[in-house]
């Protein structure tokens, strides 16, 4: 549910046209390139992304392997079933709806604790195999995304810029409404529960 989720908010993002998330912004470019569909593209790059995994020693869960696929499929099925819209007056809310859609559907996958996805799994990666912080792994590979996104042909808008503010946020409220709790087993457990807890607080 959180990957399809996500797949329509992103849709809803580039039916609003007025800017998309970083790894969107290339999948866009892509798209408008090679004339491929943009959840097609988004597909072929998450799979070249987790190819990258087997250098930096990743391991890949159930949701990694699934995010590649329903994510894509999910923005394709989404776009052919949303019309085009043209007024400020609705794509404003759609981008502000789609936002929110995307910060409860990034809960709902990283509450359910299959594994991360190929890209966010690429910088925990570069993190560990260079020392580096995960903030400028981030940072480094996302600002080369968008820059070539952008040269290709991708939308860079306030839409982005809102994302990049809200989306860390809205993450961290939906991880604590969606995150799952944990059985009682003893001390054990409790303790666990008392980590996750600490966590969600951060």
């Amino acid at each position: 549910m959180g990957l399809a989720l996500y797949g329509a908010s992103s849709a809803l993002l580039v039916e609003a046209g007025l800017g998309l998330e970083p790894w969107n912004v290339l999948h866009q470019g892509l798209s408008e390139l090679t004339g491929v569909s943009i959840g097609v593209v988004s597909i072929i790059v998450g799979a070249v992304v987790l190819l990258l995994w087997i250098p930096l020693r990743q391991r890949p869960g159930l949701g990694t392997v699934s995010n590649v696929f329903v994510v894509g499929l999910a923005m394709d099925g989404t776009l052919a079933l949303v019309p085009d819209v043209h007024a400020y007056g609705v794509r404003i809310p759609l981008m502000i709806v789609a936002i929110v859609l995307n910060g409860a559907a990034t809960g709902l996958y990283i509450a359910a604790r299959f594994g991360p996805g190929p890209r966010d799994g690429l910088m925990t990666g570069l993190h560990r195999r260079t020392g580096r912080s995960i903030r400028l792994m981030r940072t480094v590979v996302e600002v080369a995304v968008v820059v070539t996104g952008f040269l290709l042909g991708g939308t860079i808008g306030v839409g982005t810029v809102l994302y990049a503010v809200a989306i860390g946020p809205l993450a961290q409220f939906f991880l604590r409404v969606f995150a799952a709790p944990a059985p009682s087993a003893g001390p054990t457990a409790a303790a666990g529960a008392s980590r996750r807890r600490a966590i969600l607080r951060r």
